[in-house]
């Protein structure tokens, strides 16, 4: 079957770099703070938070699954562009390689339209379950939603 692909638009009306940088760079301490249910803590575990930095991430209660590892793979400031990849974790279920997901913020007259492209590789000729992939996109989708709330709530904050 091959890779999976998702493209997901949202646009917000919070301006383009504080969702940058409450959103993408700040998730980690974001997250745990306002959804500990979806993650319990997130920790370095190689590298100093730039790219190629491995990251531990524990999920909460209301995921099926436990732990999962996280590189960043791409940190650009000025193009309001971050990536990272899941690479370990019972999240992949044995039949996944990686979760690579890119993120790019563009800027509007009232916020800003915030960009993923999700790829889901399989391990081998694995299938990887179209309920999971949609699952997984609505559940980022609630995530990203709480964070805009908490950063329209606490605009100076970033």
């Amino acid at each position: 079957m091959g890779a999976i692909t998702t493209n997901v638009e949202v646009e917000s009306s919070v301006p383009a770099q504080t969702i940058y940088k409450g959103f993408l760079l700040d998730m980690d301490n974001i997250i745990p703070k306002i959804l500990p249910q979806a993650i319990k803590r997130v920790e370095i575990i190689s590298g100093d938070g730039g790219i190629g930095t491995i990251k531990q991430i524990t999920l909460g209660e209301v995921s099926q699954f436990t732990i999962v590892k996280q590189r960043i793979d791409e940190i650009d400031r000025e193009g309001l562009k971050y990536s990272y990849s899941i690479i370990e974790g019972d999240l992949l279920m044995g039949i996944i390689e990686s979760i690579a997901s890119k993120f790019t913020v563009v800027p509007t007259e009232g916020g800003c339209i915030v960009k993923n492209t999700a790829v889901y590789t399989p391990i081998g000729d694995a299938v990887i379950p179209e309920e999971n992939v949609k699952e997984a996109t609505e559940q980022s989708g609630m995530v990203f939603k709480q964070i805009e709330a908490y950063l329209l709530a606490n605009p100076a904050a970033y």
